[in-house]
């Protein structure tokens, strides 16, 4: 079965999806994936890339974010959920129907100093990746020193010069149109989506040569 079939089966057995569009073929996805505020970068491949020609998805807790920004920004609400089984649930299911029929997917790796509910964390990004090997959807994980090293050419750059970079390069100053005082999410977490699909995007280009 060729690999186009192999999608188009996956997902007709969906059948809550909407039918696969030829376009999603040359799309790759780019994934700030966590349980506070996951990301979402999409990118058509034919086209040159660059912040205007990405389109962002992300989910929060904040009202004043669950909007639309610019012309490529999305904000929704999480869902209701009783118990993180089902939040880790809904937040998949919210990337997966993002990404299906992508060509493919990249995610940020664990981040090996990371502090906290480290084991939650493995649980809500592992029940992604298992939706994606499901649909047969190719996935990439990409270490966190390497998004930051693209964005600034350092692997240990901090949120701050990541902004900084982002807003250089993409001429968007995101922290303003969000009206945000204090640099948080979801700002960072759409500034870290766009460097994963860049390295996507790059790795791509270099396929065709």
């Amino acid at each position: 079965m060729s690999w186009k079939k192999l999608f188009s089966f996956t997902a007709s057995w969906r059948t809550n999806e909407a039918p696969i569009n030829n376009r999603m073929f040359h799309t790759i996805v780019g994934i700030d994936y966590s349980m506070t505020s996951p990301c979402i970068c999409m990118f058509d491949t034919r086209k040159k890339f660059c912040f205007e020609n990405c389109n962002f998805y992300f989910l929060t807790d904040t009202k004043k974010y669950a909007n639309k920004f610019l012309n490529n920004i999305t904000g929704e609400l999480f869902p209701d959920y009783d118990c993180d089984t089902e939040r880790f649930d809904s937040i998949s299911t919210w990337a997966l129907n993002l990404c299906i029929g992508a060509a493919e997917v990249s995610l940020e790796g664990y981040a090996y100093n990371s502090t906290g509910r480290v084991f939650h964390l493995a649980e809500n990004v592992g029940i992604l990746k298992h939706k994606l090997y499901k649909n047969a959807i190719p996935l990439s994980v990409i270490e966190p020193s390497r998004v930051k090293k693209i964005a600034t050419g350092k692997g240990n750059a901090d949120k701050q010069a990541m902004f900084d970079c982002f807003e250089n390069e993409a001429a968007v100053d995101l922290k303003s149109i969000m009206s945000q005082k204090t640099l948080s999410n979801p700002v960072t977490d759409i500034i870290d989506s766009f460097y994963i699909t860049k390295i996507l995007a790059e790795a791509k280009l270099n396929e065709k040569f």
